[in-house]
């Protein structure tokens, strides 16, 4: 009986991220970006090595003890937004707080809030495909920030939308970084984007091929 194939995606990566920072990790297509962006929030497991997130070693935690952490502590924003298509603007920000079994009442609250720091308060009850893509990607931003979370993990963010709004989404990344020291890490193929953030992480072919510092 043939053995199963096995293909090595990420090979001895070691990466060290520290609070408050926000990075870019870039790389062609294929280099292992978004699977390395998906190990350190939980959504994939690494098979070897060690994994630490706040000094606690989460290499081997249950799915039902990561699924927590991830709750609590990390926001994910991605390219197609992911926004649920039968929930409005507020309710698809509000989604994270009841999976917390935070009150309804309190949950609207924040929510409205949320949608007004990231400027798209006035389209609470608009459903994704009434709102143009910078309006969805700020809705996902807001549904990301709901938990307060430590880490905000955003993969290829702009790769949706015209330069323009692109930067405006980007705007927002730099205020949230630099006013409220939130940890951000963003994959991306955009050049003009990667050289905002203060450190770029450069993959090739599933290991760290660059770790420099932002020139901008």
């Amino acid at each position: 009986m043939d053995q199963p194939l096995t293909l090595s995606v990420l090979k001895n990566i070691n990466f060290e991220l520290q609070r408050s920072e926000m990075v870019a990790i870039v790389g062609v297509s294929g280099s292992g970006k978004s699977t390395l962006m998906h190990i350190i929030g939980f959504l994939d497991h690494c098979t070897t090595g060690h994994y630490f997130f706040n000094n606690q070693d989460v290499s081997h935690l249950t799915e039902n003890e990561l699924a927590k952490i991830r709750n609590q502590k990390i926001g994910f924003v991605f390219q197609s937004f992911f926004l649920l298509p039968r929930l409005n603007a507020l309710q698809n920000v509000m989604l994270p707080l009841s999976y917390r079994g935070i009150d309804r009442i309190a949950a609207k609250q924040q929510g409205l809030a949320m949608l007004e720091r990231v400027g798209v308060h006035a389209f609470a009850t608009h459903y994704p495909n009434q709102l143009s893509g910078g309006q969805q990607q700020r809705v996902a931003i807001a549904r990301a920030l709901i938990g307060n979370p430590e880490l905000i993990l955003a993969d290829e963010p702009t790769g949706s939308l015209d330069a323009k709004t692109g930067q405006e989404i980007m705007d927002l990344f730099l205020q949230l970084n630099q006013q409220e020291q939130r940890t951000i890490i963003i994959v991306t193929h955009d050049r003009d984007i990667s050289q905002q953030c203060q450190r770029i992480v450069t993959l090739k072919d599933g290991s760290i091929y660059g770790n420099r510092i932002s020139m901008g």
